[in-house]
Parts: C-alpha cells; sequence; structure tokens
C-alpha cells in the first residue's frame, strides 16, 4: 500500500491471499491491477511467481506491471497469467522495446501508467515510482504514448494516492487531444468517489485500492450502489446474488 507514493508494508503474498479474498473480490470489479512498486530493485521471477499464485480462481482480466524492462520479462508476467500489462518508465526510456511488446501481444494488452503531481499549477508526470520528472508536459506525454501505440492509460495522482480524500477529476484540462480509453486512479475513498469518475465523460475507468485495502466490504457495497444510482457498470453484483 502507499499514500503518496510512501510505501507501507501490509503482508506477505500468503497474507495477502488469505485476508484479501480475492477469489471474493473478483466478484464485484471488472479487472485486478497488481503492480511491483518496490524501490530496492524488481525481480521478475518473483514477481511473476506472484501473479502466478494470485490469478488461481481469480476469473477477472489480471493487468500486472512494475519492473518490465525486456521483451523477455513481458513473456514471463504473459506466462504467469497476466492478461494485461501495466508499464512507465520504460515508454521514457527504451521506446524500442515498447514497439516489440506491442508487435507481439498487441496494443490492447498494454496500459500506459503515468504518475503525476501538480506543481505551482502545473500537471508534471513522473516515472521511476514517482521520483523522476519526465521532461514534457501531460499533454505532450499522453500524445507521446498514444503515439507509441498503447491500448489504455492509467493516470495516477501521486497528491492523492492514498489519501481517500476524492478523485482529481480536472486533470483531463491538462491534456489537449486524447483518443485512447483513460483509467482515474488516486484519491477514491467512497462509492461517490467512484461514481464522480463514472459518470465524467473524460474518463473511462476507476481504480481503487483504498476501498480494496481499508474499508471491509466496501468493494461490493460501493458497486451496489452504483448500480442502483443508474452508473455505467455492468450488473456483476446482482447477477451473483441473483
Amino acid at each position: 500500500m502507499s499514500r503518496n507514493f510512501r510505501l507501507q508494508k501490509v503482508g506477505t503474498i500468503d497474507w495477502l491471499k488469505h485476508n484479501y479474498g480475492f477469489e471474493t473480490v473478483s466478484a464485484y470489479i471488472d479487472e485486478l491491477i497488481v503492480l511491483n512498486v518496490g524501490r530496492n530493485g524488481k525481480d521478475i521471477d518473483d514477481f511473476s511467481n506472484v501473479i502466478s499464485d494470485l490469478v488461481q480462481n481469480v476469473f477477472i482480466p489480471v493487468a500486472a506491471g512494475g519492473g518490465i524492462t525486456s521483451l523477455s520479462d513481458a513473456q514471463k508476467l504473459f506466462d504467469s497469467g497476466a492478461d494485461k500489462l501495466v508499464m512507465n518508465t520504460i515508454f521514457f526510456e527504451n521506446e524500442n522495446v515498447v514497439k516489440d511488446i506491442i508487435a507481439k501481444y498487441g496494443s490492447q494488452s498494454i496500459v500506459a501508467s503515468v504518475d503525476y503531481r501538480i506543481d505551482r499549477n502545473e500537471v508534471k508526470p513522473f516515472n521511476n515510482n514517482g521520483m523522476v520528472e519526465v521532461p514534457m508536459s501531460l499533454d505532450r506525454y499522453v500524445n507521446y504514448l498514444q503515439k507509441s501505440g498503447v491500448g489504455e492509460i492509467y493516470l495516477n495522482s501521486i497528491d492523492r494516492d492514498g489519501t481517500g480524500f476524492g478523485m482529481d477529476l480536472d486533470v483531463h484540462k491538462a491534456m489537449d487531444k486524447r483518443t485512447i480509453p483513460m483509467i482515474l486512479a488516486g484519491g477514491a475513498g467512497n462509492e461517490s468517489h467512484l461514481e464522480a469518475v463514472l459518470n465524467n465523460s473524460n474518463y473511462n475507468a476507476v481504480a481503487t485500492a483504498n476501498l480494496f485495502n481499508f474499508v471491509g466490504d466496501g468493494l461490493p457495497l460501493a458497486r451496489k450502489y452504483l448500480e442502483d444510482r443508474g452508473s455505467n457498470i455492468s450488473p456483476w453484483y446482482s447477477l451473483k446474488n441473483s
């Protein structure tokens, strides 16, 4: 877990499986995003083993990312059960590897992760776990990512990460022309925060870790709330309980 990208350890993979109940939770979400946010090197082999363990009996798409630097890394994660890859730093550091991964697996399986923060009213993108500023505006960077051929963009607010204080619904104003789906992340603390994003035509999906980590039945209750209020969301909760 993290808050403003400062990490907080919660347990081993066995602890997570026991306490989080991924098989049950997967009935209330459309996709599970698993990111390796370790700061002291990222072992793709270890992470691939984690993904292989997590996807057992999880029957929704799993997007995995963190530390992907080569086509071989991508293959290991796909072979371990990931349906999509979430990539960040590599887009700026090695565009050729990105092209190779897209050529082999297709745009629909690649998600570009963009971490950003607001500094003196300017929206700035970052990579390397939010530690290195990308030397271009968010608008230019998003256009650059679109041209690379990715299928989606995962847009995550560093300032709001883990706070539960609400989402940054105005970040789209820092982008000019966006043509691919965008997932908004960072700041969701209750169902109304999710609803605000889903009802905003500038975004295509919303992600939350806060409701997953801290709010008990937060995800099933949030999904029920969204369905009851007619949000643009598939009725998985109703189907499961019919």
